[in-house]
């Protein structure tokens, strides 16, 4: 028998009663979230449900109950396959397990699209390029998989131009969806991007070029110049990831954006930028700028900069990188450090205690020497790397960000499952390693 509280189901009695609760605990200074944490009664109500009674609903929030829901549904998927094999079919208690977990999954895609939402621009605002996962369900090929029945999958690419706002989704929005745990990724924006058909690329370096121009009189022989090359290989690499939803939230095309937009486009580029740095360049990771062979040592020492009347620190050490590579004829375009390493440059200070990069209340833009800085944790840290970075360095893709969706992975149509898969496929050539310069920020 529902017992009642005034007129009132007593679950939701209850439930009201904690989020009041909460909400002045909250505002007491109480740490609601771990407290909630440390029980498992509490706990049992569900990641959502217990972010919701705390106010505490934001992005990183959402991800992180999103990573366990999706790593449920993938444990309750493998359990149902192996009841079917020796049951022969799956169990009611599996069975509800997942839709609710589908259920769950889909709230939560609901709280990143109201996210998104909030974020848009406002009307007085040139309209915004469509992101990567609005136009996947524009797409016909997703209308088609959501209306037909059976067994389907449907695959849409979406090309990477990433000089457009699609491609700065991530910094253009990220004050107001995430905190924290999106990094902005600009270091693409710098590069020189040229497109490919093939699964490979092979290219001539120049290796030494003895310039024997000189004057001569009339008659006598021209002195001969000589250029030596060196052949090389960078086959195309594919960095791909994939997850599995619940069919309702696949056949929602607005949360399903936001999805693919949060989880899915931002996972494969957040690896593509790691290897873009620091990638071994063994197949089939991509070849990195700190790759040996691919960057000239800086090869400082703090004797070698007191000899040359410099100062062993990190703003000498960057500026004499960049006159180097001037001096080789390769003038340096941006400067690449770990974020850690910008933050101490960005609040450094002067014997009389101000700011050398502005004021903590001003707009900033990350630059030195009047170059551009790429903050990214794929710089190990205490490194910086220097150099032409559109002149040395090619960028060549292959395919953009192809999304692909389907019912027909082992048993996800049988468990209602869906899964999403992300990929992309590109290569990176280090043309000129002249042009490129590595090392120790503070040399030893």
């Amino acid at each position: 028998m529902k017992r009642n509280v005034f007129g009132i189901p007593l679950r939701a009695a209850v439930l009201l009663a904690l989020a009041v609760c909460a909400g002045l605990a909250q505002a007491c200074g109480v740490d609601v979230q771990a407290l909630i944490g440390g029980h498992d009664a509490m706990g049992a109500l569900g990641m959502s449900t217990a972010l919701l009674m705390t106010g505490e609903i934001d992005a990183q929030g959402i991800m992180k109950a999103l990573d366990g829901i999706e790593a449920k549904m993938t444990n309750l998927s493998e359990k149902a396959t192996e009841e079917i094999k020796s049951l022969g079919k799956v169990s009611t208690d599996t069975k509800t397990a997942l839709d609710n977990l589908g259920v769950e999954q889909r709230s939560l895609a609901d709280r990143l699209l109201q996210l998104e939402q909030k974020s848009a621009a406002t009307k007085d605002d040139a309209p915004a390029d469509e992101s990567y996962g609005t136009l996947f369900t524009k797409h016909a090929n997703y209308e088609h998989f959501c209306k037909a029945d059976g067994r389907l999958k449907t695959r849409v690419e979406v090309k990477n131009t990433v000089t457009n706002t699609v491609g700065n989704t991530f910094s253009e929005r990220r004050p107001s969806i995430i905190e924290g745990a999106f990094r902005v990724f600009t270091l693409e924006d710098l590069m020189t991007r040229i497109p490919t058909t093939s699964n490979a690329i092979d290219w001539v370096r120049e290796n030494v070029f003895t310039n024997g121009a000189a004057e001569t009189t009339e008659g006598t022989a021209m002195p001969q110049s000589s250029i030596t090359f060196s052949p090389g290989t960078m086959p195309v690499s594919t960095v791909a990831h994939w997850i599995k939803i619940s069919r309702q939230l696949a056949m929602d095309n607005a949360a399903l954006a936001a999805y693919i937009n949060r989880r899915m486009v931002y996972g494969v580029n957040l690896r593509v930028e790691n290897q873009l740095i620091a990638g071994n360049g063994v197949s089939p990771n991509i070849s990195g700028l700190t790759v040996a062979g691919n960057f000239v040592a800086h090869g400082y020492t703090a004797a070698s900069l007191n000899a040359l009347g410099l100062a062993n620190n990190r703003f000498d050490v960057i500026g004499k990188m960049i006159g180097d590579c001037a001096a080789s004829d390769n003038p340096a375009e941006v400067i690449i450090l770990n974020t850690a390493d910008w933050w101490t440059l960005r609040l450094a200070k002067d014997n009389t205690g101000r700011y050398l990069l502005g004021d903590p209340g001003a707009n900033v833009v990350p630059m030195l020497f009047g170059l551009p800085v790429v903050a990214s944790t794929a710089m190990a840290a205490g490194k910086v790397w220097v150099g032409a970075l559109r002149q040395a360095v090619t960028l060549h893709y292959r395919e953009g960000i192809a999304l692909d969706l389907s019912d027909s992975d082992g048993d996800n149509f049988t468990n209602g499952l869906v899964t999403i898969r992300a990929e992309r496929r590109l290569a990176q050539t280090v043309d000129k390693p002249a042009g490129c310069r590595y090392g120790d920020l503070v040399p030893a």
